[in-house]
């Protein structure tokens, strides 16, 4: 009962409801002990105040922590970096200076799950130096534009605005305000470096299909349209480099390198935020202590195991359910539930697993490749794992048996690749592939046709087998160009790859 006194009033007496106490309980769980312990040791406290030596492991977790998910996170840049930095390393360092697989690519050139069946074309951007940029892309090729986080910017060829036919695309820098002419289809990508993966078919020959791309393709800076300089195709097949981005400390120096070049904003606040709490800020120079730098050091170990697991175990029952081909085979695809966003069923939440499993093993993002028609575009199963679930091992033999009448408009290709580069597997032979265009597979008495995957090939199978390295793992890719409904509806499933007791 409390009594208020009003001035010029009598005193007035007011009922308030008792206060309910907090219990232990509540105390308890909102309390620290002064012994707490953990995966990472025990962490001492002085009536909830930590000991410095507490707060001096706590910050190592968390700077390891947040050294993994940079790496994780910052994978896609890393990964569009490399191939920029591969490109210049070999002499594609102007706008007109453009990188052809002219003799297709092989396992000389260290690049994430390339194919020896398509001929590729490497353009790439630097539109800081050069302001808008125009790509004349020729009738019958294909691709997409990816920017400096390997994110989709657009489509060319047939499912870009040319339609097939071919056209001058004007790629242009981000936050640009200046006149667009007519006459171009325009991409606007969110970076100053970007990478376009072109693609054209070598049905009527490899060095026709070379010729057209040279006769016909042209880049150059808008500034320059009126005498534009006269293109340099550089040969990617010729030499022997890489496009892959490191997993050991390099890895910071190469998302370093794109956090400085790119505008502020080509990353959301958060993302730009984690990469600032290991030393990776915009105008800054990243120079990590040696304790900062031994962390970093053990997390992108840790990241690079981690990766790697994600992609050759991934978690189906937390949201990677829609990795799988086929329900009851290890066939997976690149990416999951077809969603080249990684932005989940409701379109607002990042799957950031499902963008590991894309970026640590293969490259360009368009809705293209991951839902093609039937009878066009391409479609893929890869497998990890053995029908055992198991890694493969070079020193078995493996088989896999597609049934018959494959389901393709064009061909089919299976390719190997080894697990450590994530390229084409080098052996003794020229390409690790068997396929139904360049090769001649021995079919069954039923149609159905087996391959092998083995040191050596099996009696009388020489042209089924691709060739593995004993105490060396790999995976294999199975392609199939102009799939058909059967392959979609599943009615037609090839067998698991599975090891020859």
């Amino acid at each position: 009962m409390i009594k208020i006194l009003l001035a010029g009033t009598t005193a007035v007496s007011l009922a308030l409801p008792a206060v309910a106490e907090v219990t232990q309980e509540q105390l308890d769980a909102i309390s620290t002990p002064d012994k707490v312990e953990t995966s990472i040791g025990t962490l001492e406290f002085i009536d909830g105040a930590p000991l410095p030596e507490t707060s001096e492991r706590v910050y190592d977790y968390l700077d390891t922590m947040r050294g993994v998910d940079t790496f994780l996170k910052g994978m896609p840049a890393a990964s569009l970096y490399s191939i920029v930095h591969g490109t210049e390393s070999i002499g594609a360092v102007e706008a007109h200076q453009v990188v052809i697989f002219d003799k297709m690519a092989g396992p000389e050139q260290i690049g994430l799950t390339y194919n020896s069946t398509t001929m590729y074309i490497f353009p790439t951007t630097d539109l800081e130096r050069d302001g808008p940029t125009v790509v004349e892309v020729p009738a019958g090729a294909l691709g997409a534009l990816n920017d400096a986080y390997f994110r989709y910017a657009g489509d060319v060829g047939p499912a870009g605005e040319d339609k097939g036919e071919g056209g001058k695309y004007l790629i242009l820098p981000p936050g640009y305000e200046g006149d667009v002419p007519e006459g171009y289809f325009l991409l606007k990508p969110r970076s100053y470096r970007n990478w376009m993966l072109l693609r054209f078919s070598i049905a009527d020959g490899m060095e026709e299909a070379a010729d057209f791309i040279k006769a016909n393709m042209r880049m150059y800076p808008l500034s320059k349209a009126d005498n534009p300089p006269e293109m340099e195709f550089i040969s990617g097949s010729d030499q022997a480099w890489n496009t892959v981005h490191a997993n050991d400390f390099e890895f910071y120096n190469e998302l370093n390198a794109v956090i400085q070049k790119e505008p502020i904003d080509f990353i959301d606040p958060e993302t730009r935020g984690l990469f600032a709490s290991v030393g990776i800020e915009k105008g800054k120079p990243f120079e990590p202590d040696a304790r900062m730098r031994a962390i970093l050091e053990d997390a992108v170990a840790i990241g690079n195991a981690t990766a790697r697991s994600i992609v050759w175990y991934p978690r189906e029952n937390m949201g990677l359910d829609g990795i799988r081909v086929f329900p009851d085979r290890n066939w997976f695809t690149a990416f999951n539930d077809k969603d080249v966003f990684f932005d989940g069923a409701d379109d607002f939440t990042m799957n950031t697993d499902a963008r590991v499993t894309f970026h640590y093993p293969y490259t360009v993002v368009t809705p293209a490749m991951a839902n093609p028609k039937p009878g066009s575009g391409s479609d893929y199963g890869i497998a990890f794992l053995d029908a055992d679930d198991q890694p493969f091992d070079g020193s078995n033999v493996y088989k896999a048996t597609l049934p018959p009448n494959v389901p393709v408009n064009n061909f089919w290709a299976f390719t190997v690749y080894d697990s450590q580069t994530r390229s084409m597997l080098k052996t003794d032979q020229r390409y690790p592939s068997v396929d139904s265009i360049s090769g001649n597979p021995t079919a069954n008495a039923d149609g159905s046709i087996d391959v092998y995957f083995a040191p050596e090939a099996p009696d009388g199978q020489e042209a089924n087998w691709i060739q593995t390295i004993p105490g060396k793992s790999w995976f294999v890719a199975l392609r199939m160009y102009g799939p058909l409904e059967p392959w979609f509806d599943r009615t037609w499933t090839p067998s698991d790859v599975s090891l020859v007791e």
